[in-house]
């Protein structure tokens, strides 16, 4: 794909989320064939929602990008690092995690609204995520996002998928109820195929329905940092977790689990 253009950029900036038609189509076979190969030798960090109903899972695994060639070298071979320092403003680029989501036939679960910012180890106004659908989703299966609510100046208070506290004693002020406010919210999405991209910031409201359709809801998101992020103190184990890693709050972001990949150093 093209670098994104100053229109894309500016939306990006304004909206907090922006979609890039057809940025990684080339990359959707192996991507695919990496979920497969993920799905059978998943991290530890894996998580499967299996839904009380009996309907079907919701499989999810965390940091495996480097794990699986399909998901290594759309980071490390795309333009993914230059297109995310071109959006974000910053003259550097730096992958954080992947995050795999699929959601098979027929599954129940939601994904509630929340910012990601909330759930991280690193503090940054400077951020991307990349949510890369592996199959077509329709506009009323998409995800959706609240336009402009990365620029609200709030750390809503982060939740598991089942709607449980994160952290305990978190104090933070509750996510509003986007659904009780849908006429009153600026909400955006599209139907997306597969190898497009929605690019939006890690403070960015957003959620996505259930999979009541009889097809398959594959998507990886890659997120990454510029210039300006720093680690950060949370009231317990972040999500994902990086039990082994030592930092300091406020000190730059700066690991070789997370290595800068724009500029290549």
């Amino acid at each position: 794909m093209a670098l994104p253009d100053s229109n894309q950029i500016e939306e990006f900036q304004r909206n907090g989320a922006v979609l890039l038609k057809g940025a990684f189509v080339e990359h959707v076979g192996p991507m695919r064939e990496a979920i497969e190969q993920n799905k059978q030798n998943p991290s530890w960090r894996e998580r499967t929602y299996r839904p009380d109903d009996g309907a079907a899972p919701f499989f999810q695994d965390y940091v495996v990008w480097n794990q699986f060639d399909g998901y290594r070298n759309l980071v490390t071979r795309s333009p993914m690092a230059e297109i995310a320092a071109k959006l974000m403003g910053s003259k550097t680029a730096r992958i954080f995690h992947d995050h795999v989501l699929v959601k098979e036939p027929g599954n129940s679960v939601v994904t509630p609204w929340h910012q990601d910012q909330p759930y991280y180890l690193v503090d940054a106004t400077q951020s991307v995520s990349f949510w890369v659908p592996l199959d077509p989703v329709p506009r009323d299966r998409t995800i959706e996002y609240i336009a402009g609510s990365h620029l609200w100046g709030k750390d809503f208070k982060p939740t598991r998928f089942d709607g449980t506290s994160l952290f305990e004693n978190d104090t933070s002020e509750a996510v509003p109820d986007v659904d009780a406010l849908r006429d009153e919210l600026d909400i955006i999405g599209w139907a997306v195929e597969p190898g497009d991209a929605v690019a939006f910031n890690f403070r960015t409201l957003h959620g996505a329905p259930a999979n009541a359709s009889p097809s398959r809801r594959r998507v990886v998101s890659f997120r990454w940092v510029g210039d300006d992020a720093r680690f950060v103190e949370r009231l317990g184990t972040t999500s994902p977790a990086f039990p082994d890693l030592e930092y300091e709050a406020g000190a730059p972001f700066e690991a070789d689990i997370f290595p800068q990949l724009y500029p290549r150093p």
